[in-house]
């Protein structure tokens, strides 16, 4: 009884008063460290005073999506500001890095979702919630067309309109195919908790149907033989927990058939993880390798049948059938058809991605932002923008630029078009005079417009798109939610570059992504990183480092737990092979 009493009210604590640090330690038992994560929930943004709030009417903002971006938006916008609907054809959040850990049982589906509602009641101030799916957007007059299903209701669809003045797409992507045929009809995917899920029946399956009499050899390896399409993140993470799950657990509860099981990783580039440093690639392949997992790199998947695989090998351009019992398709993403559709109203349809500018916003049209994996900054260039430079540069219109000209406005060139910072970097240029020096790398004094073009005509090439990660798109929430909360204030003092192609000042600074590096679980306790400042490890201090990072990113105590939990009952009891 004193136990629950005690429990009952840390509970209300924290139920009640969120703004309390909240600081988790996991113990790395392998190293004898630890490694310790705080967290303060504070408030985001400066709230208006009451004269500012009278002044200030309250706009309708509409937000498309509970993933990464939307619930990073969502968590950090100020509510009072603004009359906040979300629309989202699920009514919870995912932690989608651990998705693969679901699909072999090593955590549990609802320990990694959280509801959209018990995030929204934590924050003050109003939000409403539709779960429907976004199937129109007029930009026009500014509405859109939603689509609710409900298979289990007298009336299971309905359509509805909602209106807005702010419009926040952060709905994500789809599973890219290629076209590939036989792919939708034939192959897993692990881009939903669903899918998860399914995976982890179709597994069981597998090895249920392996074991029954009336089977061949030949069809017991077919059976037992799963095949990941996709040497990324998501498919070698995948490979890696399918092996963990398969030695130790399915093994002994299958043992005339262990033997027979088969892993296959196909991947059509030179290396798996390619993303990664080349380190960590090498430390992946040989570790597949004593392990066990076949990898099969400069492969093309041309088609997929219900029992087989159909690939070609660029080295040889040999075609090949390879008998499979599942096939997980992970090879990136693509554009969902309401974005496609978007995009055709508003000039992009000749793109493959929506393109926003450096500020989010969705080029072509007003008030409307997008953000997550559904979009990608087009980032302007700077010879596109040479002469507006040259000439705010030039203070006495001489027609040439001196270092000291050029040093008045760099910092604004540096804020608009970080591919000169990364450009100075790449070539270890420690002061912007260096730029100057002529072809026989003397110094000069002053350049003209064609001596400043050539100059930073190099500078473009530095110009990378973003990665579709759930790091950019929490970071491309949290930043456009802040810009939001500070409106008012940035109207009257513009924090932003200056405007080379006018005059005054942008009103925020552009969005800039801060890398914090990655991970990728390799299986057997050991796991990978890459953090910034060129620092790689690997081994089984890494795992432990990945457990202490992943729970720390838990969106609620709730799944913080939760997935602990699991990691805990997992180490006890091993994982369950129900097919439930």
């Amino acid at each position: 009884m004193r136990f629950s009493s005690i429990f009952a009210g840390v509970s209300k604590l924290v139920n009640d008063y969120p703004s309390y640090s909240k600081v988790l330690v996991l113990f790395a038992v392998s190293t004898g460290g630890a490694v310790a994560y705080s967290e303060s929930q504070q408030g985001i943004g400066s709230h208006l005073s009451d004269a500012k709030q009278t002044e200030f009417k309250k706009k309708k903002m509409l937000v498309l999506g509970t993933g990464w971006a939307g619930i990073s938006f969502l968590k950090d916008l100020d509510p009072s500001m603004y009359d906040v609907k979300v629309v989202s054809p699920r009514n919870y959040f995912a932690f989608t890095p651990l998705l693969p850990s679901v699909t072999c049982g090593t955590v549990e589906a609802r320990s990694i979702v959280e509801p959209i509602r018990n995030i929204m009641r934590k924050r003050t101030g109003e939000f409403e919630f539709c779960e429907a799916e976004c199937i129109k957007i007029d930009d026009v007059n500014k509405k859109i067309l939603c689509r609710s299903i409900f298979e289990n209701c007298a009336v299971p669809t309905r359509e509805f309109l909602l209106d807005y003045d702010y419009l926040v797409i952060a709905v994500g992507a789809q599973v890219n195919t290629f076209n590939t045929p036989g792919v939708l009809e034939h192959c897993h995917f692990l881009k939903e908790v669903e899918d998860a899920q399914k995976i982890r029946k179709t597994v069981i399956d597998c090895f249920e149907q392996a074991v029954l009499p009336d089977l061949s050899e030949e069809e017991r390896k077919r059976n037992l033989h799963f095949v990941i399409v996709g040497g990324g993140p998501t498919g070698v993470e995948f490979a890696a927990e399918l092996h963990d799950y398969v030695v130790e657990d399915l093994g002994m509860i299958y043992p005339k058939v262990k033997d027979l099981v088969k892993i296959t990783v196909v991947q059509s580039g030179d290396h798996i993880l390619n993303t990664f440093d080349e380190r960590i690639s090498d430390f992946a392949e040989k570790k597949f390798s004593r392990d066990g997992i076949e990898v099969l790199t400069g492969c093309r998947v041309v088609s997929v049948k219900e029992d087989s695989i159909i690939m070609n090998k660029k080295s040889t351009g040999e075609t090949c059938s390879v008998p499979a019992g599942m096939v997980v398709w992970s090879t990136g993403v693509g554009t969902r058809p309401v974005i496609k559709d978007f995009m055709e109203h508003v000039g992009q349809g000749n793109r493959r991605v929506l393109a926003t500018d450096e500020w989010l916003r969705v080029k072509g049209c007003n008030d409307v932002f997008a953000i997550g994996d559904c979009a990608t900054i087009d980032q302007r260039k700077v010879m596109d923008d040479i002469l507006a430079i040259f000439k705010a540069a030039d203070e006495d219109n001489s027609g040439t630029l001196t270092i000291t000209e050029f040093r008045g406005v760099v910092d604004d060139i540096l804020v608009s078009y970080p591919q000169l910072d990364a450009f100075l970097k790449n070539n270890h240029v420690k002061d912007v005079k260096d730029l100057w020096k002529d072809a026989e790398g003397n110094d000069r004094e002053e350049v003209d417009l064609e001596g400043f073009k050539l100059a930073l005509a190099q500078v473009d090439s530095q110009m990378k798109s973003l990665p579709a990660t759930a790091q950019v798109a929490a970071q491309q929430g949290t930043y456009l939610a802040k810009c939001f909360n500070r409106v008012i204030e940035c109207k009257d003092t513009p924090e932003g570059p200056r405007r080379f192609s006018g005059s005054g000042r942008h009103k925020f600074l552009p969005f800039r992504y801060k890398h914090l590096g990655q991970f990728a679980p390799l299986g057997g306790e050991q796991a990978a990183a890459e953090l910034p400042g060129d620092w790689v490890s690997m081994g089984h201090s890494t795992q432990w480092l990945w457990y202490s990072v992943y729970a720390s990113k838990q969106v609620s105590w709730r799944t913080r737990v939760l997935v602990v939990a699991d990691w805990t009952r997992r180490f006890v009891f091993g994982r369950d092979s129900s097919r439930i």
